[in-house]
């Protein structure tokens, strides 16, 4: 990723960039370490705000990479300290965009590979799959654990998947803190990116 530039945070998906570039979003739980993989895969310290205090990204921010893509960071999930108001409508945000970006490619849903598998991410990856919409999961905070551990997390994840899907998507394991995963996710970008090019010249 040679340049980054930020395009703009949107409040609704229909005032979007609309130059039919490829684009790849980012979603997870509120405090998940979206932000920080962000950060570690564009190589950039600040580009996505950290904090601990979850519930900060409240809009679509989208990310213009090397002029040919779009890195899409989308307000996290499940975040109780606002009001049902406030959810219900970051809810339809994000439904609406997912939904209906035509140049949506991958959404990667991040999940943290120390705790056991939650309702409300299992409740969100079968909707996108009810919906058609493509994914692919980012274990983050491998760092976090022992690899035995972290392979042994992934499993009951997995095994909890199967009881509703018949085949699984691709997954990732991610640390921003050791970089584990970087290249592997960055090549798939670039993989999935260059078959939208080659599809649309």
């Amino acid at each position: 990723m040679k340049t980054i530039e930020f395009i703009g945070s949107f409040p609704e998906y229909r005032i979007c960039p609309k130059d039919n570039k490829p684009e790849f979003a980012f979603i997870g739980r509120s405090n998940v370490g979206k932000s920080s993989l962000i950060n570690m895969l564009t190589e950039r310290k600040s580009l996505a705000r950290v904090s601990k205090t979850p519930g900060k990204t409240q809009h679509l921010n989208f990310y213009l990479i090397d002029k040919e893509w779009y890195l899409v960071d989308l307000p996290g999930y499940g975040y109780a300290q606002t009001s049902k108001k406030l959810r219900r409508a970051f809810e339809i945000m994000i439904h609406q965009y997912l939904e209906r970006r035509l140049t949506l490619q991958c959404t990667f849903v991040l999940i943290d590979i120390r705790i056991p598998p939650q309702a409300i991410d299992i409740d969100f990856i079968n909707w996108l799959g009810a919906n058609g919409i493509p994914f692919s999961i980012v274990f983050t905070k491998a760092d976090k654990n022992n690899e035995k551990t972290n392979l042994e997390n992934i499993e009951i994840f997995k095994a909890e998947m199967l009881k509703t899907w018949e085949a699984l998507p691709a997954f990732f394991i991610t640390s921003s803190e050791t970089r584990q995963g970087k290249d592997e996710l960055t090549d798939y970008i670039q993989g999935i990116k260059q078959q939208f090019i080659d599809y649309h010249s």
